[in-house]
């Protein structure tokens, strides 16, 4: 969902290497000796492996914003995706944008025009080389960073924002490896400062009514769910415009499992309330051959470009179960490389029914009966409040950007708890090491760290939120 967004072509190349040799032993939970031996097969993450390591500061479980009037934004990556959540967040109300950080000059000179057509005072530019957003979260003048970069980016201008005191919001995936996920834990709590992954389907309008039917009990006890990111994105990912270079095709050489869990996951998180009073515990996964970004290039790509180096060991089709603490199942999926209409799944089932996505259809006792499908139109008594107030909300993504920044926007004036925090961000990107190390073991199960440190046993609210008084 997130296509991202500009950093340089040079700066994904260089970066490619050192990216791909990061995310080896420590993130798979694989020992020297296994990485070392060619066609070892590692071991599964074990307790001790996905124990929490010690606190080294206070949980950010239930901590507010701190109440301002205005919400000074700095935002790093001004390509496909920054380029686009710039209008929104110039159409909140109580937003200034302060700074904008592209390595490409242009995009950022295009996002500051729409900055000053909007009224507001000409912004900061951060344009210089691909290290130039630590000086923009430096600043002292900001609240909120907000990072649209490529993946191998992510981790870093996380970090450096709020060493730099400042909140940030990351578009998905968060990191890319599980000591990375652990380090951004640390890092919220030791700076108490609220790190997101920036999770815009948990705002779909479908998502956000599915989600207050199950906390009214409509749907029983909840046994299963299922969410997915299947996207046919092999012309994207070979386009040198669209995504500024191969970065998203390279991560397709890297990683065998799915590199894009977080649209499906999230929301069925959060229908189950995981990190909630839940917790995912542990993940297997299986991966189908990896065919379809080669045969694309074979019919697509003339011989002699670059991506002909390229070796692709990414499953085209990565299908995992994660088992929750109450026994619970979720089904993820993801495939990018190969013909599918869009799909997220969008599957949740319980003792008294169920409900599937695309198209969306219900099933629900004692409503319905005689295995005939319901209309599921006509729960929509039970939307959330921010759909019931923005029923047509601009944007892309139908609506669902400008719900979610609303949201956040809302929540940093109004000095609320955020809807979710570094925790889920944590739990819903986790899938992709885990889902690689599972495939690399034959499906063999992975543990789930427990980034709450044991306090996922608490109930709390989240994204079903109750509507402020103020």
């Amino acid at each position: 969902m997130s296509d991202d967004q500009g950093f340089s072509r040079r700066s994904v190349l260089r970066t490619a290497g050192a990216a791909g040799a990061g995310l080896g032993i420590g993130a798979l939970g694989t020992s020297p000796a296994e990485a070392a031996a060619p066609g070892s097969v590692p071991a599964a993450v074990t307790g001790e492996q996905a124990a929490a390591p010690p606190r080294r500061g206070r949980t950010m479980i239930g901590v507010p914003f701190e109440e301002r009037r205005t919400v000074r934004v700095g935002m790093i990556g001004l390509g496909q995706r920054g380029g686009s959540m710039i209008d929104l967040f110039l159409a909140l109300e109580g937003v200034r944008v302060v700074a904008l950080c592209d390595p490409v000059r242009e995009k950022a000179e295009r996002a500051a025009k729409k900055v000053t057509d909007a009224g507001q005072p000409a912004p900061a530019l951060y344009t210089k080389g691909d290290h130039d957003f630590e000086k923009l979260c430096r600043r002292g003048d900001l609240d909120f960073v907000y990072v649209a970069t490529p993946w191998d980016w992510h981790f870093e201008m996380a970090k450096a924002a709020m060493k730099g005191g400042k909140h940030v919001g990351v578009e998905c995936p968060i990191a890319m490896e599980l000591h990375q996920l652990w380090e951004l834990v640390d890092l919220s709590e030791t700076t108490r400062k609220h790190c997101m992954q920036l999770e815009n389907c948990a705002y779909g309008q479908n998502e956000m009514r599915v989600l207050r039917m199950a906390h009214a009990g409509l749907f029983g006890e909840l046994l299963h769910g299922a969410g997915a990111y299947l996207h046919d994105l092999r012309g994207l990912m070979f386009d040198p415009d669209y995504y500024e270079g191969p970065w998203r095709r390279k991560w397709h050489t890297r990683l065998k499992g799915d590199l894009y869990p977080n649209h499906g996951f999230g929301p069925v998180a959060n229908y189950m309330d995981v990190n909630r009073g839940d917790r995912a515990v542990r993940i297997t996964t299986f991966g189908s051959p990896a065919l379809g970004l080669a045969a694309y290039r074979k019919e697509h790509i003339p011989p002699g470009d670059e991506s002909w180096k390229e070796t692709y060991v990414k499953s085209d089709m990565a299908i995992s179960l994660v088992q929750t603490a109450k026994g619970r199942v979720i089904r993820l999926e993801q495939d990018v490389s190969n013909p599918h209409p869009y799909s997220r799944l969008n599957i949740l089932g319980g003792t008294k029914g169920v409900f599937e996505d695309y198209p969306p259809r219900i099933y629900l006792e004692p409503d319905m009966s005689g295995d005939r499908w319901g209309d599921f139109g006509k729960y929509k008594e039970h939307d959330h409040w921010l759909w019931k107030e923005h029923a047509n909300p601009p944007g892309g993504h139908g609506g669902m950007d400008y719900i979610m920044l609303f949201r956040l926007i809302q929540c940093m004036r109004l000095g609320l708890v955020p809807d979710f925090d570094v925790y889920d961000a944590a739990t819903w990107t986790a899938p992709v090491p885990l889902s690689h190390a599972s495939i690399k073991a034959h499906g063999r199960p992975q543990e789930f760290p427990d980034f709450t440190r044991g306090l996922w046993r608490k109930e709390r609210p989240g994204v079903d939120s109750e509507k402020p008084a103020g």
